[in-house]
């Protein structure tokens, strides 16, 4: 009868904690799901690029060219702002490419040559009080650059700004550039004169998990 007692009360005990383990693993996997269901966006390099827009002559005739390479770690949130939200991102100067390889030189090297840190930008994506901005480090000056941003329902992002070249104190280095680049830079009015606001335009893709 004792025997029959004690073999009645094991198996209770068991059944019990077989249970709570079972619960516990569906809770573990409950909060698993949860997290990971809360991650919605995410931003990846691959997806991303960086365009720009310099001018040259008094008509302000416009000269585009990008980056290709752009280096940061995938990035999730679960909001499209939560995402990008201090996304830090560096910048080889090397992968600079506008078509024109005399000219990809001349800025690599009498540009961006002329600053300090001349082989790589760096910089992060901030999010806050409801607006977007980018704090750009470039001739060993931080600034942070407002960002016009526009997210579209299919998740594809655009970030538009415009550097002011004298915020960066980079006005030496456009001097250089515009000595090389002299007889290019002249309009119809022989004035040579290469601008000091470029426009910056960075798109990307949010995806989904």
């Amino acid at each position: 009868m004792k025997s029959i007692k004690f073999l009645s009360l094991l198996v209770i005990v068991c059944l019990v904690f077989t249970s709570c383990k079972d619960d516990k693993k569906a809770e573990e996997t409950t909060t698993t799901e949860t997290i990971e269901n809360t991650i919605s966006y995410v931003v990846k390099p691959e997806a991303t690029n960086v365009k720009w827009t310099a001018y040259k002559t008094t008509d302000k005739v416009p000269v585009g060219g990008e980056f290709a390479t752009l280096n940061f770690e995938e990035k999730a949130g679960a909001t499209p702002e939560e995402a990008l939200n201090n996304l830090e991102f560096s910048i080889p100067v090397s992968s600079l490419f506008t078509k024109d390889e005399t000219r990809d030189e001349k800025l690599k090297a009498s540009f961006f040559g002329a600053m300090l840190d001349p082989e790589l930008l760096k910089g992060k994506i901030k999010y806050a009080n409801n607006a977007y901005s980018a704090e750009i480090t470039m001739n060993g000056v931080t600034k942070d650059l407002p960002l016009d941003v526009n997210i579209t329902d299919e998740r594809r992002v655009s970030m538009k700004g415009t550097m002011d070249l004298k915020d960066w104190d980079a006005l030496g280095a456009l001097e250089s550039l515009n000595k090389v680049c002299f007889d290019l830079h002249k309009g119809a009015d022989g004035v040579s004169k290469t601008w000091e606001d470029v426009a910056i335009e960075v798109s990307t893709f949010l995806r989904d998990k």
